[in-house]
This record gives structure tokens, C-alpha cells and sequence, in this order.
């Protein structure tokens, strides 16, 4: 869909097919159902609604971007990372199967991209991605010794019942990665007993990206839940991106005049809109109960710095393929 994109984990965003159904927490404020594709193309959210599949010049895109891998490798030194889907999920039940056919006929067809699968519904994933890889590969012997070298697979998650439910299936996907995008982060999550198996072999979940929520109807992020997440992946060696804090900044936010958009969070994920005095609590510090004072400042002052550090990491080098 996009060749460039301000996602700051991915470098190109490619959208197969427009809407979806909201199955998790994480899609009360949905940011694709409001986009401006969706609304153009009138397209509906939900189990019975209609999927839109785009263009065959956006079809055609990845094609181009693959023909480009030498010139992108040039100025980057890695492979162009193409996010799918932004405005859908790949593994959506209400999907044509011959639609995820197609996309992973195209996946197979630009090796030269790393294609990154986030999904809400990492329990199809598995199921759905034997059942295309079957078609895509009749009369080829051996073609599970290359099971999709090209793909990362990601799991949404903002919540502990979620990484509890939903990792173990991750674990269960072939992929060349696994990752998490816990992005709203709404409640502290702990890896650790995930974490685990890294220091006895390769890494089972091999990347991290955690970020607040944005948008109008935003729910505030506690600092503490990034800053858990943070320590969890730097004590197990594992990658660990800070996307955002989202429209709620750490602190009180004086806007003048006395007037203060705060609200107080708690580190159980309770949020307490108003009511307290932000002068009581130190600029961007948390009370003694666990509580901290967020001020609504919008996602570009919020910004991405975790405690004046930006958090970057990626997979490395033992997943590459060039």
C-alpha cells in the first residue's frame, strides 16, 4: 500500500485486502477501520461485512520492491522489511482462502523482502499457512526444509490473558521470527517464563515492540509496563523496540492557568480521569501506591523516548538471509 511509511518498525506497508473484525481489547479504538482507505472504499468492520480486495497495481508493488533489493541493500545494509496487513489480518476467517493463497504465492514469488504477518488471530496461523503452503507446493518434494524463509510472524498483544492464550501458538508457527507487538500495551505483561527458553538455544520469540495507544479515544499507558517489558527483553537478549507512549505522556502536563489534562493510572491498569491534584506527584514519577500521573499531550510530544533513551532494536544478524 505504502512504499515509505511512518511505522517505525517496518519499511513498507502492503495492505492484500481492507477490513476485519475486532476480536481483542486492542481493537476497541481501531486505527484501520477509521483510515482513510477504509472510509474512500466505504469498506465496514465486522464478522459478515465484506472484505475489500485492492488493486492489481498494488498487487504489483512488492514485485517492484523485490526488483529493488540491491539498491536497497546499498544504502541499508539489510533487507526491505514489508509490514502485511496494516488495514486487514492476514489471518482472518472471513478471508477467501484463495486470497491468502494468492498473497502467499506473492511472499514466495519476492524473496528478497522480509514480510512481516502481525495478527490478532494467531490460532489460524499455523492451520491457515499449512493449508496454502500445501497448494502453493503440489509435486515440489522437500519444500518444509524452506517453509517461507522470508516471513516473520508477530502476535498482538496488550494484555496478560493475551500473551498467556497466545504465545504458545506463536511458538507452535514456523518462522524465520517470532515477535510480539504490544501495541496498545494496556496492562503490565510478564514474558518471562517465554523469556527462558532463550538462554538455553536459539530465540523463541526474537523481537519485542511495545507502544501506548493513540487516537481520540486513547487509553493511557503506565511507564512502568514498558519499562518491565524493557528489562525483561535486555535480561534475556532479546530485542526490544519502544514505538511510542501515545497520546498520554508520563507526567502532569501544566498547560497553563491552572489547567492540567491529566489522568492517574495505576499499575493494574485502572485509570482514574481527573480527581487528583497533579502537583502532589513529581513530573513523570509514580506515587508510592503504584499510581502515576499521564497528561493527554498527543503522540508526537509524547514522543518515544523511555526514559530519555530510544529503544531500536531488531533482529539481527542470525536472521539474515543475504
Amino acid at each position: 500500500m505504502s512504499e515509505t511509511t511512518q511505522i517505525e518498525w517496518t519499511d513498507s506497508t502492503f495492505n492484500p485486502w481492507i477490513g476485519c473484525t475486532k476480536v481483542s481489547p486492542a481493537c476497541d479504538n481501531c486505527y484501520a477501520e477509521v483510515s482513510t482507505p477504509a472510509r474512500s472504499l466505504r469498506v465496514s468492520w465486522g464478522a459478515k461485512e465484506d472484505r475489500h480486495r485492492t488493486s492489481t497495481a498494488n498487487w504489483k508493488l512488492p514485485h517492484r520492491w523485490n526488483a529493488q533489493h540491491e539498491a536497497f541493500f546499498a544504502a541499508h545494509g539489510r533487507r526491505r522489511r514489508v509490514f502485511c496487513a496494516s488495514l486487514a489480518d492476514v489471518f482472518d476467517n472471513a478471508v477467501r482462502a484463495q486470497w491468502r493463497f494468492d498473497l502467499l504465492r506473492l511472499i514466495v514469488d519476492t524473496p528478497n523482502l522480509d514480510w512481516l504477518l502481525l495478527t490478532k488471530r494467531i490460532g489460524n496461523a499455523a492451520e491457515m499457512l499449512e493449508q496454502a503452503m500445501r497448494a502453493l507446493t503440489v509435486g515440489r518434494e522437500g519444500w518444509r526444509d524452506n517453509y517461507l524463509p522470508n516471513v516473520w510472524i508477530g502476535a498482538t498483544i496488550c494484555n496478560q490473558e493475551e500473551a498467556d492464550r497466545d504465545i504458545p501458538k506463536l511458538l507452535a508457527v514456523p518462522a524465520r521470527v517470532r515477535f510480539l507487538s504490544m501495541e496498545p500495551l494496556l496492562e503490565p505483561v510478564d514474558l518471562r517464563m517465554w523469556m527462558r527458553a532463550a538462554w538455553r538455544g536459539p530465540l523463541p520469540i526474537g523481537w519485542v515492540i511495545v507502544g501506548g495507544e493513540s487516537g481520540a479515544g486513547a487509553r493511557p499507558m503506565h511507564p512502568d509496563w514498558a519499562r518491565s517489558l524493557r528489562d525483561q527483553c535486555a535480561g534475556a537478549g532479546v530485542p526490544f523496540l519502544f514505538k511510542q507512549y501515545g497520546e498520554w505522556a508520563p507526567g502532569s502536563g501544566d498547560f497553563g492557568a491552572g489547567r492540567f489534562v491529566t489522568a492517574a493510572v495505576a499499575s493494574d491498569g485502572r485509570v482514574a480521569p481527573g480527581g487528583y491534584d497533579p502537583t502532589a506527584y513529581p513530573r513523570g514519577a509514580a506515587s508510592a501506591d503504584g499510581w502515576a500521573m499521564v497528561h493527554r499531550a498527543g503522540k508526537k510530544a509524547a514522543g518515544r523516548l523511555l526514559d530519555g533513551v530510544q529503544h531500536d532494536g531488531f533482529p539481527g544478524a542470525q536472521h539474515d538471509l543475504t
